[in-house]
């Protein structure tokens, strides 16, 4: 059975496009409070009009910021912040892909992070600490990841050495594992779930085709996963699609997961 969203106030990062746009879509459909995000400013008003064409939705909002850029990911946490007083469920979606069909060089985020642990990771924990005060007791976070994971090195952590876009996004995407199970365990006493999933595989999204050059599945397979997610009974588990599954064994490590809490404040301790 689908939960009430009427009046529930979400954000969804990342909903200009693919996944993010359509579970934006089917959220206004449901009349909750949708806030859009991208980094467009003239896109996110094309995406907004657009869905309110479609949904006659009077609730919705854009809000625009650059994950690759730690002090846009901060500026937009603190506009959110002063213009709601809550947040009812918060979906983390904004990702950058492998760069797979690209020319493999290492990039870097504005501030000289390797770019995929920038946007798919040091963001999204940026913006999820600054947001948690808008965030109360039934709160729901979901946070989108993949089935692509690899352990991560400590010794090479902006991977300086043996540099690999694909390597990159599944490092970035462990990162996020790790830091959703975490926040699951901070927020437990407080009733807000943190559920983290691998949507689909290979969806026919921009990103995808242009890293890969083919798709496997549907951006509709994937927003029925992060949806059944909206109203979770459980809290601090990894998802397949619609399946609880396990994430690589370095997301379950405690040692491992400490490491990368400690590197991680002290990364964003400039931007809190």
């Amino acid at each position: 059975m689908k939960p009430n969203l009427s009046d529930k106030k979400i954000l969804v990062t990342g909903s200009t496009d693919g996944l993010g746009k359509l579970i934006a879509k089917h959220l206004a459909m449901q009349s909750a409070f949708v806030l859009l995000h991208g980094r467009s400013i003239k896109k996110g008003e094309i995406v907004l009009n657009e869905i309110y064409q479609l949904t006659q939705n009077e609730g919705l909002k854009y809000y625009n910021g650059d994950f690759a850029s730690l002090e846009d990911v901060k500026n937009l946490g603190e506009q959110i912040l002063r213009e709601n007083d809550r947040i009812d469920i918060l979906i983390n979606n904004v990702g950058i892909g492998t760069g797979k069909s690209g020319n493999n060089l290492r990039k870097l985020s504005k501030e000289g992070f390797e770019l995929r642990f920038a946007v798919n990771y040091l963001s999204h924990v940026l913006l999820s600490e600054k947001l948690l005060r808008l965030l109360k007791p039934g709160s729901v976070i979901i946070n989108v990841a993949s089935v692509g994971q690899e352990p991560i090195d400590f010794s090479n952590l902006m991977l300086e050495k043996n540099y690999d876009g694909y390597t990159a996004y599944k490092k970035s995407k462990t990162a996020m594992i790790k830091y959703s199970f975490d926040l699951a365990d901070r927020l437990v006493n407080k009733d807000i779930k943190v559920n983290v999933l691998h949507p689909a595989s290979l969806m026919n999204t921009n990103m995808v085709i242009k890293d890969w050059g083919y798709t496997l599945t549907t951006v509709e397979q994937g927003a029925e996963a992060v949806e059944n997610l909206l109203a979770p009974d459980i809290t601090g588990a990894y998802y397949d699609g619609k399946h609880p599954s396990r994430a690589i064994a370095q997301t379950y490590d405690p040692g491992a997961r400490i490491k990368l809490k400690d590197i991680t404040w002290k990364l964003l301790e400039s931007y809190s």
